[in-house]
């Protein structure tokens, strides 16, 4: 089954504008049209488009006076706003107001599908709800995602999200790559008192620090070389709403030290600049790292550490949850057989038995990614040993996770390429590149990060992943 397109809603008085946009989104898109302001108020309250992108200057109500009215009808559907009389004052109203983004007309093509599609991805994560299922969860509609399990430790876990979403406090999500960690952040949002107010992400381990500060705490014209205007930054933006910080283990420490300001005092600083901004945010975070750890080796502030532990969700691994696998399974299954037309009733026993007693050093999303291509390759109504190549794969997992093998990396990727294998191939490559690096550069995790082309904090994090500190030195 063909996923539902995202509807798109265009405001704006000239006509010329739709029918640009007709040519530029059809037909990944469902495109609703409005003419004036007012038209795109009523269209927002009966049809609920995904996004709306439009205008400032219209005749009647403005662009950035229907903003205002359309945030209080629902903030979280994400406006992009176009004008062909762009200034810098208009630009800072526009994003104050609540603005996912702003654009001069006529703006770049590639840049304005790319926006669209992330502010539809902004929009459905905020709206899409997030069910907790500790039996089998019906699948049929498909409407919404799942935390499934019945295991104590998901249990604790459901409790806490009750215990602590209505509570408008910060919350510290921790576990492994893999355990749903993302899903959990958004279950504690769509309870809370915000949840008709704005939901957004960052990754602090996708930027590099510079751009990550920025984007968090916006910037001051000439803060930079390139900052041509001030821009404002999520902290300001999800004003009233909910931020949530994943892999807060790799934000460097001056970025830290602003983090920890704001939940002190409320308040921060654009880069570059001196005045005071307040801001009333929820915080949520989320790491895989081992913190306690990090303050140990100077690379986690101790302070920030204790502000965020007040409330702490610890989610398992799937193997210290294994009494789970039977319905993440027949979930998976019932969920990627709707999606690709198949008709797979279940899974052989024996097969079940082996997915129970395997590792997953992948977690939820590993077990998923196995049933996902098990449902696309049964050639029956019934998932069987053939379909899964699972017993190679672990097989494969292990030899390449004790031992340094070269032959036997060349085996394991000539089995993916050939579609014999079902492993982790990230998990893999990853290791056995980490580890070259270091050896090439002595153990110079600095220069070992360059070659890789990532931080260092993230470098750190990976080599207590893959238990490589005991090999390799800090230099």
């Amino acid at each position: 089954m063909k996923a539902k397109a995202a509807t798109i809603l265009i405001v704006d008085d000239e006509r010329n504008i739709h029918y640009s946009f007709e040519k530029l989104l059809s037909p990944n898109y469902n495109l609703l049209s409005a003419h004036s302001a007012a038209e795109g108020i009523k269209i927002l309250q009966s049809k609920q488009p995904d996004v709306i992108v439009m205008d400032i200057q219209m005749p009647g109500m403005s662009g950035l006076d229907a903003l205002k009215k359309m945030q209080e009808i629902d903030a979280r559907v994400p406006v992009v706003m176009m004008t062909a009389f762009g200034t810098m004052a208009t630009a800072i109203k526009a994003m104050k107001y609540g603005a996912y983004e702003y654009l001069l007309k006529p703006p770049d093509v590639n840049r304005l599908r790319k926006i669209i599609e992330k502010a539809y991805q902004t929009s459905d994560r905020m709206r899409r709800q997030v069910h907790v299922a500790p039996g089998a969860p019906n699948e049929k509609d498909g409407s919404g995602d799942v935390i499934i399990g019945a295991s104590e430790a998901m249990q604790e876990v459901y409790k806490l999200i009750g215990q602590v979403a209505a509570q408008d406090v910060t919350v510290l999500i921790r576990g492994e790559s893999g355990t749903g960690k993302e899903l959990v952040a958004r279950a504690i949002y769509q309870h809370s008192k915000r949840s008709k107010k704005p939901f957004l992400e960052v990754n602090c381990a996708a930027l590099p620090e510079n751009l990550l500060e920025s984007e968090l705490f916006g910037y001051e014209k000439g803060a930079f070389t390139g900052a041509m205007q001030r821009h404002i930054g999520k902290f300001e933006q999800v004003h009233n709403g909910t931020l949530f910080l994943d892999e807060i283990g790799e934000m460097s420490l001056p970025t830290q030290a602003k983090i920890l300001r704001v939940i002190q005092q409320g308040e921060f600083s654009r880069v570059g600049g001196n005045e005071t901004i307040r801001s009333d945010v929820r915080l949520l975070c989320a790491t895989n790292r081992n913190l306690e750890e990090a303050i140990k080796t100077g690379q986690f502030r101790e302070d920030l550490y204790y502000r965020l532990n007040v409330i702490t969700i610890q989610l398992p691994k799937l193997q210290e949850r294994k009494e789970d696998i039977p319905v993440l399974v027949s979930y998976f299954i019932n969920r990627y057989s709707r999606e690709s037309g198949k008709n797979i009733e279940g899974i052989d026993a024996t097969v079940l038995k082996t997915l129970q007693e395997s590792p997953w050093p992948g977690n939820v999303r590993q077990l998923e990614n196995c049933i996902r291509r098990a449902v696309v390759l049964a050639k029956g109504t019934t998932i069987v040993s053939d379909d899964l190549e699972l017993e190679n794969a672990l097989g494969e997992i292990s030899q390449s996770t004790n031992q340094e093998d070269e032959d036997a990396l060349d085996k394991i990727l000539d089995n993916i390429l050939n579609g014999k294998s079902n492993i982790n191939l990230w998990s893999v490559t990853e290791k056995k590149l980490i580890t070259k690096a270091l050896e090439k550069t002595g153990g110079n995790q600095v220069r070992a990060a360059k070659l890789l082309g990532i931080h260092r904090n993230t470098l750190r994090n990976r080599i207590e992943k893959y238990g490589l500190g005991g090999r390799f030195t800090q230099n």
